[in-house]
């Protein structure tokens, strides 16, 4: 029996004990792909599945993202709790942040300069006694540059890099901001506080029941009266197996899913239900471990596996759902370079690759690579690497997989290759993001060798990460881009990545669901949002 059949029998045997709500024309119900709630204390876990539903609902970040402008273009950044920042003219390190006044957090207390230090705390401060030795290194993994904050006066935050950084106000979006007088009063507990939590985001988190389902309302008191919801409450709860999720929409218990299953579209579609597909900044890559002791250390081994997949019949198993990938980022867009490989379906190419490194029908090459069975951004995991692990065994390369649940796998690509955490895996398949102009340097610089930021192969190019560090000293967008895409060419060129498909963000939801409006991002403004 396959493991995508394991999965369907489990789905189907799960779905009878999935908790059911009352429906209301003002509740939007919504089951995540994830096999567990996030957690609800402000600093999400699941990814940005978890930051989609129970980040920015509930929370403000110190820089927002813009989810209701410029649906054609990548959502860009909006003030949040900084209303504004610039540089020190003096010191391209040295950032002063304006502080958002007169904003309450849920439990009433204020949010101020001092708040902000403190939340700054937990995350960079293990010193602190409210350091989250658990959470921090979520945000720390990604917002590794800021080097030291001060608050300068009431309504002023200075923030300094660790080297020049012109694209920090992207990474702030990660950092969400909690009450500390509400931590104060659940006993100084990280886990307390996730049972009852309180931001100051559009949404207010009213009932945590773990593994089952988290219940928020609208915040009548929300700063920006242009975003108050129109929901009433908003139900989110976890739903690992698609066929989970499709009965759950089909019987009313839920109002939206994310990621239907690709062969159930033409069918819901039929029956009435609204079905969204919009690009968005994902990428769905194996990360590939590139240190002396594994073979892909050899580019030509790297370029084999990018020519031994067939992405174009990889998106027609998935109905449509997903393009293909033969780079970060998608060809046309601005940063994507000239590389001079083209990667298609070229089973011979890959043959004659892995026959000069060495490798043979007799001395085949072996790998293991993690897989998730679900998780934000994943897609259909056990499916999707069956059909390549028939793509790889075709050209002689022996590809086996570790499967691992979504947590364990955000773990471990914030692991060194060698920990523990990362299993002795040559790769890991990983649904990542390039949200911001500084993602290349997350994944691709050596400075951001993992467990410091996200380059978890410890792939290693000089030039690449010279090129990435003067796009983000750069103020010059028009300089930023002409680094940034000739970077993403070599790096192309070089394959530290497979690259294997751009997800299109599908979703099906109730007819009853009006003003949803798709973006291109990995997160949804809930407040426009009414049930019909």
């Amino acid at each position: 029996m396959s493991m995508f059949r394991r999965q369907v029998l489990a789905g189907i045997a799960a779905s009878v004990a999935m908790p059911a709500f009352a429906a209301g024309g003002g509740t939007l119900r919504i089951a995540m792909t994830a096999a567990d709630l996030p957690s609800a204390h402000g600093i999400p876990n699941n990814g940005f599945e978890g930051y989609r539903f129970l980040g920015y609902p509930p929370y403000d970040a110190l820089v927002n993202w813009d989810l209701r402008h410029n649906p054609d273009k990548p959502a860009d950044i909006t003030p949040g709790l900084f209303t504004a920042w610039k540089t020190d003219e003096t010191n391209p390190l040295r950032w002063i942040f304006s502080v958002r006044q007169g904003v309450k957090f849920h439990d009433g207390s204020d949010f101020s300069a001092d708040a902000v230090i403190w939340n700054l705390q937990r995350v960079y401060d293990d010193k602190s006694p409210h350091y989250d030795a658990t959470a921090a290194p979520i945000v720390r993994a990604a917002v590794s540059m800021v080097d030291t904050f001060e608050k300068a006066d009431d309504s002023t935050i200075v923030l300094t890099t660790k080297y020049p950084f012109s694209f920090l106000p992207y990474l702030l979006t990660r950092v969400l901001m909690v009450s500390p007088a509400q931590y104060d009063a659940v006993g100084k507990s990280w886990a307390e506080f996730g049972k009852k939590p309180s931001g100051t985001g559009p949404f207010r988190i009213t009932r945590v029941v773990p593994g089952q389902y988290i219940e928020m309302v609208r915040n009548e008191a929300y700063w920006d009266p242009d975003r108050v919801p129109k929901l009433d409450k908003l139900v989110v709860m976890p739903m690992a197996e698609a066929t989970t999720r499709i009965a759950a929409l089909r019987s009313g218990q839920v109002d939206w899913i994310e990621v239907p299953a690709p062969d159930s579209i033409p069918s819901l579609k039929a029956a009435g239900y609204t079905v969204t597909l919009h690009p968005y900044p994902h990428t769905y890559p194996y990360c590939l471990n590139t240190e002396d002791d594994s073979p892909f250390k050899d580019v030509r081994v790297r370029r084999a596996m990018n020519y031994a997949i067939d992405r174009d019949g990889l998106c027609s198993l998935l109905n449509g759902i997903d393009r293909p990938a033969v780079g970060l980022y998608p060809p046309g867009n601005p940063y994507f370079g000239t590389p001079t490989e083209h990667y298609g379906y070229d089973p011979a190419k890959a043959k004659a690759l892995l026959a000069e490194a060495g490798y043979s029908p007799d001395n085949p090459l072996r790998a293991k690579i993690m897989i998730s069975t679900s998780g934000s951004g994943q897609m259909l995991p056990i499916p999707m690497n069956e059909f390549m692990q028939q793509n790889f065994a075709a050209v002689g390369m022996q590809i086996d997989f570790d499967v691992v649940e979504w947590g364990t796998m955000l773990v471990a690509i914030r692991s060194d290759p060698k920990a523990p955490q990362s299993h002795g895996d040559q790769g890991i398949n990983i649904s990542l993001s390039s949200v911001d102009p500084s993602t290349m340097f997350r994944y691709y610089a050596r400075d951001s060798f993992s467990p410091t930021n996200y380059n978890w192969g410890h792939w290693d190019n000089a030039e690449v990460t010279a090129e990435l560090k003067q796009a983000q000293a750069s103020f010059d967008p028009a300089e930023q881009t002409k680094l940034l895409a000739d970077a993403h060419g070599k790096m192309v060129d070089q394959a530290p990545w497979l690259f294997i498909v751009h997800d299109l963000n599908p979703r099906a939801m109730s007819k009853k669901v009006q003003g949803f409006m798709p973006v291109q991002s990995w997160f949804v403004d809930f407040t426009q949002i009414v049930m019909a």
